[in-house]
């Protein structure tokens, strides 16, 4: 009997610690990715738009053509978008400048949707300054890359960091604010994944002020992303502007400069 016992209770435990984890691949129905940008450089500016694919698909996502796609500004400018190639579409007359706020309005396969970046006031990317940094994988000097930059008194500011070593990329998402060093000159250093930065490298630091909307979708695909955006914008499901029907993707209007520096 005692045999017994213990064998129903050994099967209870095991029973009751044991989590049955059901992953659901099943097929569902596609979503719309869009992907726009103004800025305030010379235009014009393009909307691209694609679908989602099920998880058992290749990772091709199909254009979505043939849509409405509308570009207004505060100031009463309206541009209608010409599709040039299958899903991508471009303005005509449209300007970026800072200030302004910008509306999207997409009209695809009967669904609205629509989204509103406005474009902060750009802050001045001064110099690029280049901190020692011991990369245990690395042998020589190597180094961390400090943009320098007065942010302006006023809390709120984002700002999302592209870099590149010798014409390579770093493809990770690169964002920061003025949470810390709120009014005062930068001192953040970036590292990268999966681009060195090496004594000598010439080194390209562009350098983007988006707003808040845009600071958040970025930041939650840093947080989920560990090897690089690939089609981030597709791939996962960070927060985003865009309303009305339910979409993947952001629209953004920001400011862009770029600086060059040879490491050392």
């Amino acid at each position: 009997m005692n045999k017994y016992l213990c064998l129903i209770l050994i099967t209870f435990l095991f029973a009751s610690c044991t989590k049955v984890i059901d992953i659901d691949l099943n097929s569902s129905n596609p979503l719309i990715v869009i992907e726009g940008n103004i800025s305030d450089e010379p235009g014009p500016y393009t909307v691209k738009l694609s679908k989602t694919v099920n998880f058992s698909d290749a990772n091709t996502y199909p254009p979505v053509t043939g849509a409405l796609v509308v570009i207004s500004d505060n100031t009463g400018v309206t541009d209608t978008l010409s599709e040039t190639v299958s899903g991508l579409y471009q303005t005509h007359h449209i300007a970026g400048i800072p200030g302004n706020t910008y509306t999207l309005k997409v009209i695809a396969e009967g669904k609205q949707y629509d989204a509103v970046s406005s474009m902060p006031k750009k802050v001045n990317l001064d110099s690029i300054q280049f901190d020692l940094f011991k990369d245990p994988d690395e042998t020589g000097i190597t180094y961390a890359v400090v943009p320098l930059y007065f942010d302006p008194v006023v809390f709120g500011d984002n700002y999302r960091f592209f870099f590149s070593a010798n014409g390579k990329t770093d493809k990770s998402y690169q964002v920061t604010n003025d949470n810390i060093g709120n009014g005062s000159i930068n001192q953040q250093p970036f590292f990268s994944g999966d681009v060195k930065f090496h004594e000598g490298d010439t080194v390209t630091v562009t350098m983007l002020c988006i707003d808040i909307n845009t600071y958040n979708y970025y930041y939650t695909l840093s947080q989920i992303s560990e090897s690089g955006p690939g089609d981030g914008a597709a791939s996962s499901n960070p927060p985003n502007n865009i309303t009305g029907n339910k979409a993947l993707g952001i629209f953004s209007a920001y400011t862009t400069q770029t600086k060059t520096a040879i490491a050392r």
